[in-house]
């Protein structure tokens, strides 16, 4: 039987979201070079999809701070247990690792509301284009 812990969760997460923002940065751009709309239309799934991901990593993690996990190296070196709960709270992008990951989640969620609140953009490039300008950064910073 297969048991995952909270920081196994969130590392399957991220590795999910990295996927697909390497899908999302390449598919929809290979669509509008191709004007192939189906692969166009690939981006919006994707940016809800690499979102909710990067959500449950950052949860994951901050989760981890909540409770102590020390086995998780980034908490081990950036908390402890005597430290109140909304330092620990804070301390989840208080490091280099953490600050990314939120700044991965923020832009994510950028794309996400690009994806949602553009509906009145004609469907054939722009909107999925936007999503994929938006997207482009992301890999880097998974």
């Amino acid at each position: 039987m297969l048991t995952l812990t909270i920081p196994e969760v969130g590392l399957f997460a991220l590795l999910i979201a990295l996927c697909l923002s390497l899908l999302q940065a390449t598919v929809p751009l290979l669509g509008a070079a191709t004007r192939r709309p189906l692969w166009m239309a690939f981006a919006e799934p994707m940016a809800w999809g690499q979102f909710v991901f990067l959500l449950i990593s950052y949860a994951s993690l901050t989760a981890s701070f909540l409770l102590d996990d020390f086995s998780v190296d980034y908490v081990a070196r950036n908390s402890n247990s005597m430290l109140p709960w909304y330092y620990k709270f804070t301390a989840v992008w208080g490091s280099h690792e953490g600050s990314v990951l939120l700044w991965s989640l923020i832009l994510s969620g950028w794309g996400f509301a690009v994806s949602l609140f553009s509906r009145q953009l004609p469907r054939d490039i722009p909107r999925p284009a936007s999503c994929c300008v938006v997207m482009l950064i992301s890999p880097t910073w998974n």
